[in-house]
């Protein structure tokens, strides 16, 4: 930093962007590193290159997947240079991360759809016109026998091991395939190629990151520096975001469900989730704690605040308020959504409330029909159900509530 010679006003805008790229994070490696960078940027007028590799196997995003997407925005947004890596040559391998057994292979024809499903979800967070769109099959497709024992030669055994899914599936005598080892040295080598600044990942991907680094060092070139997101608990407060888990926001759902399931957040999660998925600033993010911390500021309203601008960042600030007045009528003040979806019914006229949920999709099973109304959760036309055994006389205009989301109107088919 010294040698480099900043005026005033050169050193605090590397300041504000240090502040503002290390928001939220995990850990970066190295940050003295990153502040080089960003200054050589700052004098040289010359933009970094970020990097963020895709192995296109399960498109649909949520705002867990958004969390490293947001960070990619805030370097877009300063005029950086964002790579994406299309891994269409790895991901016919399948990243081994988190995996205690060997990932199902991808066809060409998945990768393709997988990576066409990404594109027009990302861009609601960057702008991808802005973005350099790379193929890893471009380069990794064209090394030769000879090409990867040389890459090979320069990483060792150990070294591959020490992955933390390596070390459990040796432990408990389950099975390492060769070309897994491969997974992290095409990754590194990747950043090789691209001669990225940065790159970008959850801290699941802390080794395949690495990697990059390693790789860069051995081929002469400068070192990118890793900077590393958490991982987002989902609306249990305890699994990280997965749809798997039924605990997330996708950010295609409607913007009422949007809402609702921003305000199930729990309160002590709701720094994190201004942190990773808005588009506060430091200061904004400060001045909030604060003012919670104080009692100037009320959890709900805070929640409020986070709801309304998640849909706003996703369907715009039209479609915010009206969720926002929506949720405040029907969960607040107790009255009916105006938009209920309507279902027409051809099934008998009389039915178990049972078998009525279930067959409107509400509630998976009966069993977790009979637990939701044990708990006072199935209202129809706005009165609680509170026996399971009760048989419903299905009519025109019947409405269905099942917590506090979800609602049907039953209409008969004519």
């Amino acid at each position: 930093m010294n040698e480099l010679k900043l005026t005033k006003e050169q050193s605090l805008e590397v300041k504000r962007q240090l502040e503002l790229y290390s928001q939220g994070v995990q850990e970066i490696i190295p940050t003295e590193e990153l502040e080089v960078k960003i200054a050589k940027s700052i004098v040289e007028n010359r933009p970094l290159k970020i990097k963020l590799g895709l192995d296109p196997s399960a498109p649909d995003v949520h705002l867990g997947h958004t969390v490293v997407l947001n960070k990619m925005r805030q370097f877009q947004e300063n005029g950086h240079i964002i790579q994406l890596i299309i891994g269409d040559f790895t991901g016919k391998i399948g990243d081994p991360t988190g995996k205690f057994i060997a990932r199902k292979q991808l066809t060409d024809e998945e990768v393709k759809h997988n990576a066409k499903t990404y594109f027009e979800q990302f861009a609601k967070v960057i702008d991808m016109e802005k973005v350099e769109l790379h193929y890893n099959s471009k380069w990794l497709s064209n090394l030769n026998f000879e090409d990867v024992i040389q890459l090979a030669g320069k990483i060792t055994v150990a070294r591959l091991l020490e992955r933390d899914d390596f070390e459990e599936r040796m432990a408990f005598n389950k099975p390492i395939s060769l070309h897994e080892f491969f997974y992290p040295l095409m990754q590194g080598y990747d950043s090789v190629v691209l001669e990225n600044d940065i790159e970008l990942g959850g801290t699941d991907q802390h080794f395949n990151i690495l990697m990059g680094r390693h790789f860069q060092e051995k081929f002469g070139k400068e070192k990118q520096v890793a900077i590393l997101m958490p991982l987002l608990e989902g609306l249990d407060g305890v699994e990280k975001m997965s749809k798997s888990k039924k605990n997330y926001i996708g950010i295609d759902e409607s913007p009422q469900e949007m809402y609702g399931k921003a305000m199930s957040i729990p309160d002590e999660l709701m720094m994190k989730y201004f942190e990773l998925v808005t588009d506060f600033t430091p200061n904004q993010i400060s001045t909030m704690k604060a003012e919670l911390q104080n009692g100037i500021l009320h959890p709900r309203d805070a929640k409020m605040l986070l709801a309304k601008t998640i849909v706003r960042m996703y369907h715009g600030n039209d479609s915010a308020e009206n969720a926002e007045s929506q949720f405040v009528s029907v969960f607040q003040k107790g009255a009916m959504p105006e938009d209920i979806p309507v279902v027409i019914w051809e099934g008998n006229q009389e039915v178990s409330i049972i078998d009525l949920l279930v067959e409107l999709k509400l509630l998976n099973s009966k069993s977790e029909a009979r637990r939701m109304i044990d708990n006072r959760g199935v209202k129809l036309d706005g009165n609680k159900v509170e026996d399971s055994t009760l048989s419903v006389t299905v009519k025109e205009g019947l409405i269905v509530q099942v917590g506090k989301r979800k609602f049907i109107k039953m209409q008969f088919f004519m």
